[in-house]
Formats: C-alpha cells, sequence, structure tokens
C-alpha cells in the first residue's frame, strides 16, 4: 500500500468579515498528475471526517495549506485592509443566510470554473496522491489530503512545491498580482463549521501535553520564530504577569488576514519540543481568532461621549424632519380646512347643477325626503337678535378693536348657529374649533388626535412619538440621564397652536402682494382679511383638566394681539368670568337668552310651514304649550318634531315634561356624582318646584347644604340642573336650567312614593350627620370635664354652648325620627 500525505490549500482571504473566494471552492476538481493517482471522490468535509472536527491522518499522511502571495509589497492601503482584494466582490454574508447551505451550493457552482488554478498549482513532477478535498467556505480555503512513499521526506516535497510556485506561479483569476503559496500543516487543524470569522488576529493559548501537567509559556523571541515564516508580524503581546487567567497565552498580529488564516490552520495543535521552548515535556498551542478592534479618532469620541451624541443627534434628526418636510404640509393641510379650495358653495355652475337635480328629484317625487337646512324656520329668532349681529358685524370691521368677543347662553340657544350662520355669514374664511371633544378625551394620545382634528393638523405620527419615547427611556438606561426630546401633550398641543398661526397668518396675507406695506401694518390697517376663530364650548368641563384652556386661552391671545385673526368665544355659563383666564385682554360680550312667548309661537309657526304643520286646527293650543314649554330652542325643536308626527301640541308637551323628569331622576338624582348628593338635588327640586326663584343665600343656610355648601351649588349648575342668577357680580337666586324643568320639577313633587322615599333618605342621611355632631360635641365635652377644677374654673362659657349645641342636635334628632316614623307609614298605605 502507498504512503499518505494530506495537503491544505487555502487562498488568501477577507476572512474579518467571512469572505471566501470562487477559486479556493474549486478543490474538488483539482487533477493529480502522478502515474500512482487514481481519480478521487470529492467530500466536502466541512466538519472534518465523520463530523467530529479532524481529519484522521494514516501512516505517511500529512497536510499541506495553499495561500495567495503578493507579488510586490502591500501598499499602506491595503496593509490596514481586512478585505482579501482577490476578487473585487465577497460572498461570506451568504453563509448568513438561513434555510440554505450557502458553502456548499456556492463550491460546488464555481468549483468548474477555477479548478484549472488548482491544476496547474500542483505540479505533474511531485510524488503525491490526493485523497481527500475539504473546503473552508468560512475561511475561503480548503484542504487537500494526500499521500506519499514510505520513507520520502515531507520537507522535501514541500520545498519543492514552494520552488514550483516561485518558479512557475499561478495568478488568481480576477486579481493577477496575487500568486498561490503553499505550506505544510504541523500540527492538528480543528475543522469547525462555526459562525466565527478569521481575523488578523491570533490568540495563543499554552496547554500541557497531558492531564495535570505544565506547560511552558514561549517567549516573544520563540513565537516570533515560530509564526513568521506564514507572514509579516506587526506586534506580538504576551500575557501581563499579574493576570492569573490560566492557561496562559498570548496575541499575535499579522499583517494580512491570509496570514493569520495560515498560521493558524499550519499550527493549531502543534507540539512545541523543549528545543524551541516547550518545556520538559512539550507544550501544545491551541490557536484561535480574535476580532481587531480599529481605532477610529472620530468614531471614537463619538462613541466615548454617549450624553452629549445622542441628544445631539435626536435633535438634529427630529429637526431637520419637522422643519423642512411635516410643518409646512400640515401649514398647507389646516390652510385647506379654512380655505376649502375644494368646495363650490358660490360657483354659478354648480349652483346650477345642484338646482337641476333637486327639481328633478321633486318631479319624480323624492323632494319629500330631500334634508332641510339648520336654519330653516329661524327667521324669526333671527330677526330678534339683529341688533347682536349688528354688533359682532362692527366688532370685526373695527380696526382698533384688539379685543375678544364672547357669546355667552345658556345649553339649547344654537349660539354657534348664530355666531357661523348669522353673525359671520359673510365672512369667508372660519375655523370653528370645538373644546369638548378635546376635554374628554381620556389619555395624552387621544386628546392629542382631538385637538389636530379641531385644527386640521396632519400629519400627527404619533407612532414617531412613541420610537423617541422608546430611545429617550434606552439613553436613560445606557448614559443614566433623559435626552428630553419626547413629545409630551404640552409641546404637541404648542406645535399645533404654532401651525395654527402659521396658517392663519397666511390667509390673512392673501392681499398684501398687492400692498406695498410692511406685512404687521397691512394686519392692523385691513382687520377685514383677517379669519375668524370660533372656539365652541369654552371652559367645558374646566375642573377636569386646565391644561388645554391654558394653552388655547394663551394662543387666542396672542393671535388677537398679533392682529391675525379674530376669535369667538361661545360658552354655556352665562355666569363665568374670563378675567382670570385672559388677564390682559379686552372683551366684547353678547348674552343670548330664551325666547320671549311671541319669539317663541313664531319660530314654532315658521318650523311647521315646512310641511304645511301649520294648517292644523289643534294650533291654537300652542299658546299655552309655549307658556310651560318655555322659550328654549332645543325645546321649541323637540315640540315641532312630535306636532310633525302626529301628536297634539298638549300631548307633545306632556311627553317633553316627562322625559325631562326621567333626565333630572337618571343625570341627578340617582347618579352618584362625587361634587354632589342626591339629597342636595332632590331639595332643589322641591324648592324649585314651589317657586320660579329661590334665593341663593336661603339654599346655602339651610340643613342640607350646611356641609356641601357652594361645591355642590356650582357643580349643579355645570351639570345644567339650575342657573345662578347673580346681581353686581355676586350671586343672587337659583333658577331651573332649562323652563321646562319647573313642570317637570313639578311632575316628580306630585309622585307621592317618590316623594317619600328621597324625603326618607335625606332625614336619614341628616340624621347620621347630627348623629356625628352629637358624638363630637359628647368627646369635648368630657376632655373638658376631666380637666383639673382650677383648670376647667374658667371654661364654664365653653361647657355651656357644647351643651347648647347637643341640645340643638338632639331636637333636630329627634324631629327627623318623628318625620321618617311618619313617612314610612305613608309608604305602608300607598301600594
Amino acid at each position: 500500500m502507498a504512503p499518505y500525505a494530506a495537503v491544505a490549500m487555502k487562498s488568501r482571504g477577507g476572512i474579518l468579515t467571512g469572505n471566501f473566494w470562487p477559486w479556493e471552492l474549486s478543490l474538488s476538481q483539482s487533477r493529480c498528475t502522478w502515474p500512482a493517482c487514481k481519480p478521487i471522490r470529492h467530500s466536502s468535509a466541512k466538519a472534518g471526517e465523520d463530523k467530529r472536527g479532524h481529519l484522521h491522518l494514516g501512516p505517511n499522511q500529512r497536510i499541506f495549506f495553499l495561500n495567495s502571495k503578493d507579488q510586490k509589497p502591500l501598499i499602506r492601503s491595503q496593509l490596514y485592509s481586512n478585505n482579501p482584494d482577490i476578487f473585487p466582490f465577497s460572498l461570506g454574508w451568504t453563509c448568513r443566510l438561513p434555510f440554505i447551505k450557502a458553502d456548499e451550493k456556492i463550491a460546488k457552482y464555481l468549483e468548474r470554473a477555477h479548478s484549472s488554478i488548482i491544476n496547474r498549482a500542483l505540479p505533474d513532477t511531485l510524488p503525491i496522491k490526493v485523497l481527500k478535498r475539504v473546503p473552508r467556505v468560512m475561511e475561503g480555503g480548503s484542504f487537500v489530503k494526500f499521500s506519499h512513499d514510505p520513507g520520502m521526506d515531507v520537507k522535501k516535497i514541500e520545498t519543492s512545491l514552494k520552488k514550483f510556485l516561485e518558479e512557475n506561479p499561478v495568478k488568481q483569476v480576477f486579481r493577477l498580482k496575487r500568486r498561490v503559496k503553499a505550506s505544510l500543516v504541523e500540527g492538528t487543524p480543528w475543522i469547525e463549521d462555526l459562525f466565527r470569522f478569521p481575523s488578523s488576529r491570533i490568540k495563543v493559548e499554552f496547554l500541557p501535553t497531558a492531564a495535570g501537567g505544565e506547560a511552558a509559556e514561549l517567549s516573544q523571541e520563540e513565537l516570533f520564530s515560530l509564526f513568521r515564516p506564514f507572514g509579516r508580524l506587526v506586534n506580538v503581546a504576551s500575557q501581563p504577569p499579574d493576570v492569573k487567567i490560566l492557561p496562559r497565552y498570548a496575541y499575535l498580529n499579522f499583517r494580512a488576514v491570509r496570514h493569520a488564516v495560515m498560521a493558524k490552520n499550519c499550527l493549531h495543535g502543534i507540539t512545541v519540543p523543549q528545543a524551541r521552548g516547550g518545556g520538559m515535556n512539550g507544550t501544545v498551542l491551541r490557536l484561535g481568532y480574535e476580532q481587531v478592534i480599529k481605532t477610529r479618532w472620530i468614531r471614537g469620541w463619538l462613541a466615548s461621549h454617549p450624553r452629549t451624541v445622542i441628544p445631539l443627534i435626536v435633535f438634529l434628526v427630529a429637526t431637520i424632519v419637522t422643519v423642512a418636510v411635516l410643518d409646512p404640509v400640515r401649514v398647507l393641510v389646516i390652510r385647506a380646512k379654512i380655505t376649502q379650495p375644494f368646495a363650490f358653495p358660490d360657483n354659478k355652475t354648480f349652483q346650477w347643477l345642484l338646482s337641476q337635480v333637486s327639481r328633478a328629484g321633486d318631479s319624480l317625487g323624492y323632494g319629500r325626503y330631500r334634508h332641510k337646512t339648520d336654519n330653516a324656520g329661524f327667521k324669526a329668532l333671527e330677526d330678534d337678535r339683529k341688533e347682536s349681529i349688528a354688533k359682532i358685524h362692527k366688532w370685526l370691521e373695527d380696526s382698533s378693536a384688539d379685543s375678544l368677543f364672547v357669546i355667552q347662553g345658556p345649553r339649547g340657544s344654537r349660539k354657534k348657529e348664530f355666531a357661523i350662520d348669522q353673525a359671520l355669514s359673510n365672512k369667508k374664511y372660519v375655523l370653528n374649533i370645538d373644546c369638548r371633544p378635546v376635554q374628554e378625551a381620556r389619555g395624552d394620545t387621544k386628546t392629542i388626535t382631538a385637538a389636530a382634528k379641531q385644527v386640521g393638523y396632519w400629519p400627527i405620527l404619533l407612532w414617531m412619538n412613541k420610537i423617541i419615547n422608546l430611545i429617550d427611556i434606552t439613553a436613560q438606561g445606557m448614559i443614566h440621564t433623559k435626552t428630553d426630546f419626547s413629545e409630551t401633550l404640552d409641546s404637541q398641543l404648542d406645535n399645533i397652536f404654532e401651525n395654527t398661526s402659521e396658517a392663519l397668518r397666511k390667509i390673512a396675507l392673501y392681499g398684501h402682494k398687492q400692498s406695498n406695506e410692511d406685512a404687521d401694518k397691512y394686519l392692523q390697517a385691513h382687520p377685514e382679511c383677517q379669519p375668524v376663530v370660533v372656539i365652541d364650548n369654552f371652559l367645558h368641563r374646566s375642573k377636569d383638566s386646565t391644561m388645554f384652556y391654558h394653552k388655547i386661552s394663551d394662543w387666542a391671545a396672542e393671535i388677537t394681539r398679533d392682529n391675525i385673526a379674530h376669535v369667538i368665544l361661545l360658552t354655556d355659563d352665562v355666569s363665568k368670568s374670563f378675567g382670570k383666564t385672559f388677564p390682559d385682554c379686552v372683551f366684547q360680550q353678547v348674552s343670548l337668552e330664551d325666547c320671549s312667548p311671541g319669539i317663541a309661537k313664531r319660530v314654532v309657526i315658521d318650523l311647521l310651514k315646512e310641511d304645511k304643520s301649520e294648517l292644523r286646527d289643534d294650533k291654537g293650543e300652542l299658546d299655552g304649550c309655549i307658556e310651560k314649554l318655555g322659550g328654549r330652542i332645543t325645546d321649541l325643536e323637540d315640540l315641532t318634531r312630535r306636532i310633525k308626527t302626529g301628536e297634539t301640541p298638549r300631548q307633545a308637551v306632556d311627553t317633553i315634561i316627562q322625559h325631562s323628569a326621567s333626565e333630572i331622576l337618571k343625570l341627578y338624582i340617582f347618579d352618584r356624582s362625587s361634587d354632589w348628593s342626591a339629597k342636595d338635588a332632590w331639595f332643589l327640586v322641591k324648592a324649585l318646584a314651589a317657586k320660579d326663584e329661590i334665593g341663593y343665600n336661603d339654599v346655602l343656610f339651610s340643613e342640607v347644604f350646611q356641609s356641601a355648601g357652594e361645591v355642590s351649588l356650582q357643580a349643579l349648575e355645570e351639570a345644567g340642573l339650575l342657573t345662578i342668577t347673580r346681581s353686581n357680580g355676586r350671586p343672587h337666586g337659583i333658577k331651573p336650567g332649562r323652563p321646562v324643568y319647573r313642570h317637570a320639577f313639578g311632575r316628580l313633587t306630585d309622585d307621592h312614593v317618590l316623594t317619600a322615599k328621597l324625603d326618607l333618605a335625606t332625614l336619614d342621611e341628616l340624621a347620621q350627620m347630627e348623629s356625628q355632631s352629637i358624638d363630637k360635641y359628647e368627646a369635648e365635652l368630657q376632655r373638658v370635664i376631666g380637666l383639673p377644677k382650677e383648670a376647667a374654673a374658667g371654661l364654664a362659657p365653653r361647657i355651656i354652648w357644647l351643651g347648647d349645641r347637643l341640645q340643638e342636635c338632639q331636637a333636630k334628632l329627634e324631629r327627623y325620627h318623628s318625620e321618617s316614623r311618619g313617612l314610612k307609614k305613608t309608604l305602608q298605605r300607598i301600594h
């Protein structure tokens, strides 16, 4: 049997990034021309034979390693480059792709194209027989196993191969300046298929030849003489003496990655004898790649100063994206919402087409289903409010009126319709902002979305805010400080109103191009060009949260002061004072009251004319019905709708009163609100059922309100149960929140069972309060009596006062119990 040896072939590769090269993968087709050589079968064996990580060597078997060699010295740019420069592309990254075996497939596809390089690298006179080839895709090379005759010196075979490659250089296809070189594998190579990428730095560990033995640490001179034949070394670093890590180690830095790959594959597992510094029993070298950390001054400074760099990068990116891209788009969208460039209400052609379609619908019988306008039937109301409309028109045309206009009125008085459809019917650009959906939104995200929707602010990009918050949290964990670039509700509202101001300013300056005046002077001299901002439901549920109202108040004052737009505030509460909200502004005000009986009757008749319902025989009942219903516009509309459905005016009013009574029970008495109690609401219902108006102080000093006081009254006023009248700015009286509530209160008090139950609950609560007062007075009296006689001598007046209070509380308690017994008997009699 012929002796055997092994050859390892390798190309120079950019192993640090996992690159390998096409010619290196064609070893399976290398041809041996030795007469004793027979064709062999290709085997990838990327994890060694039997996938155990090693190649088994029999008698006369050794390993060679082939690599590329520079024909000329490397220039400085190549010296510190990790790229192999053999081919203009690298394929190492394909090894990371999932679900494919890139190393095997690439070797299979490229072996034919580059087999000639391998054939030319092995001379015909070389007395070897190739047994197996093991491609190393991750390292960009291949192992070749071969045999030789017994007694033949392997070193001579290696010398012959190197001499042949020097005299007959085998150049690569894509790099003509690269030549193939070969080295003999003296150790035991570890053939692994891990995702470990080669590097120009090698870690050498010194291990004993047997378990429990001692290993000698080779000096830098000995390491240099051992590794220098494989390539130029840049540095040799031994383990510091004070480091007690075992096994001992050293670092070798090669000039090129291919040199490190060659040394690692040829010397891994070699046993260094005593003659070469390996100690008495020898030392085994275990080699592995170490990633090289390249120093870059700029990148190093940026990485070492994250507290400065991270906020700066986030700030620059956010500023560029927001200012250069998003804000102009947002201003454009807000302007489009105000100007409505795609609406055609004044286009004659559009109006003619609309009239023709309406006539066609009427001729086909669809006219009765056509929607009527909201202002139809309110001609009488408009005539009644002409004076207020004229006041608003004068304010809009006055160039010196840098003030806000407030329209106050109870709920259901059609303030919004009065402002937009009547007072501002001649204004082309009007922005309506409703505070109700913004104030009722829950959470910062919904609040921002609702506020943006009111002004047309888009895009919002709330997902971007979440990403910035995540970056802020990550930066806080890494650098222990906040970047403070996350958008809060406060900053988002500021951004929304700033973009809205910019859009309003551009609209107000539409005619400025034809004038030579300064922009600010133009705005002050032409108030008729300014758009109008209508803020509806202002101060709605202001107790829940005040942030939005602070922001919109400051914004309204700013655009008014800068002559950008006129601002009209609509509020339900006629008792609100805006001095605290706008401390530096001047107000002009219009109050909308309920209609008088005559105007209310005209409104109902005008609404009935739409369907010719005014021809009914029961129209004479309207006077008495409107007197019960009052002049609230929403109630008049409800009455009209019910009459149109076939009910008589008396039936409609009775139904409205009954629904109002049920609404009062549900919203004010049975609702467990924290701002008022059921006894507070029921006391007012009984009092207002007997009188149209009751004194404010009479209620405030009653037994029921002795604990709640003004807080409950203000809460009930905001909820709509009552209206507090004022005289000279102070509370004077209390009236029902809606005129129809007066009769609804009477409907509730006429129910004897309901009255008895609620009175009984009120008496129980009052009795409990008196019992608590008695306990408090008795405890204090006992403490006073328990004092020494000398100390208690001067407390006689206090003792007398406590006794009087106890008598009063006891008398009230007995009265409450007596009334409770009477109510219980009443409930027992009524079934």
